[in-house]
């Protein structure tokens, strides 16, 4: 307990609550392929500068992947797993954003669909996912307690309306 007679916040609760985090953003994303099967496909194509055909299988890999990350990531013995294929994807995803910097276009990365700048912030959006999830790789495993799907989904709240403050065209602190 801290002075004020609170409990210090347990480690292993919140390596549990960033690897649910991961796991849920990843599956939202696979799901987010899936429903918007159109939109991702033109997506990807643009944002690999592949034809559609190749742009499909990419999508389809990509999806799985996430898939195969967010399932590995909520069970224990296979979390580093998982976080190892979450970094990688992730990485890659911050890569082809790279190579498109500067470039108005639908990247994919949000619900919504809208072209936008691709700019350093979404760059370093997809890098910081990256690194969570290698961090999440090379910290030791922790049980799921019943306030980790609620801390992740608060972090999952945050991380949407981060996603929303990147979106807006030309704010006023973006200039800064």
């Amino acid at each position: 307990r801290d002075g004020r007679g609170q409990s210090d916040p347990d480690p292993g609760a919140l390596m549990a609550a960033l690897a649910f985090f991961c796991a849920a953003l990843l599956a939202a994303s696979a799901l987010h392929k899936v429903l918007a099967r159109a939109r991702m496909i033109e997506a990807t194509a643009r944002l690999t500068g592949v034809s559609p055909v190749p742009a499909q299988l990419l999508l389809i890999h990509a999806g799985t992947l996430e898939l195969v990350a967010a399932g590995c990531l909520l069970v224990p013995p296979l979390r580093t797993a998982g976080a190892v294929i979450a970094a990688l994807v992730w990485a890659a995803y911050a890569l082809a954003l790279l190579r498109r910097r500067g470039e108005t276009l639908d990247c994919g990365c949000d619900l919504a669909a809208r072209s936008k700048p691709v700019s350093t912030a979404l760059v370093l959006r997809a890098a910081g996912l990256a690194v969570l999830a290698a961090i999440v790789a090379v910290l030791p495993d922790a049980p799921f307690t019943l306030d980790a799907p609620f801390a992740a989904a608060g972090l999952l709240a945050l991380y949407l309306g981060a996603s929303e403050l990147l979106a807006i065209p030309a704010p006023q602190w973006k200039a800064a």
